[in-house]
């Protein structure tokens, strides 16, 4: 899979992850594990990356005895879920079109 879609689907995931309740590292990749196969080594990055572009705001809490990052979605980051969905829609379409029987050929 190109690097830049599966970089953009794994944002999605991540964003999408957090769009209910705020939430922490290691809860993420335990809630996107059905659906992706995500180590920390993958997602602390795009928490950096997310953070970053302002999608999603982070505050340090203790919990028993430790610091643990709370990640939240910010309104801009809903914005690029449902930016996501409506292109992904297209993307559906036009996987529809390559893999139709006919191949598109007119008869």
């Amino acid at each position: 899979m190109d690097i830049q879609m599966k970089r953009g689907l794994l944002d999605a995931c991540v964003l999408a992850s957090i769009r209910g309740a705020p939430s922490y590292g290691y809860q993420i990749i335990k809630d996107l594990k059905p659906y992706v196969e995500m180590s920390e080594s993958t997602l602390y990055p795009i928490l950096r990356r997310l953070e970053t572009a302002k999608l999603l705001t982070v505050r340090s809490a203790e919990h028993n005895g430790r610091l643990r990052k709370y990640y939240h979605i910010t309104p801009q980051g809903l914005q690029r879920l449902e930016t996501f969905k409506t292109d992904w829609n297209e993307l559906l379409a036009i996987y529809q079109y390559i893999v139709r029987e006919d191949g598109g050929h007119a008869e």
